[in-house]
């Protein structure tokens, strides 16, 4: 879920530096924090994928075949 919040300029500073120390990003680094406080880790359920086959062809289709990968990510979300 996303949201937003307001954080102290020097505090937010510092969790960047400590997050880009450990090879974490600000979120992880933010959840780890929250459930620190709140006293017991809560673990996301996994997401199931949906398994695609195309004719079991390999690659894009002539339309997308010399395309930007924006391009590739504005059409997908049309469908």
């Amino acid at each position: 879920m996303k949201t937003t919040i307001e954080i102290n300029d020097a505090l937010l500073k510092r969790a960047r530096s400590v997050s880009q120390r450990d090879g974490t990003t600000l979120r992880a680094l933010v959840e780890q924090g929250l459930q620190h406080v709140l006293g017991k880790p809560v673990r996301s359920a996994p997401t199931a994928v949906e398994s695609l086959v195309f004719d079991g062809r390999v690659g894009f289709t002539e339309a997308f075949a010399d395309a930007s990968w924006s391009k590739i990510k504005e059409e997908s979300r049309r469908r």
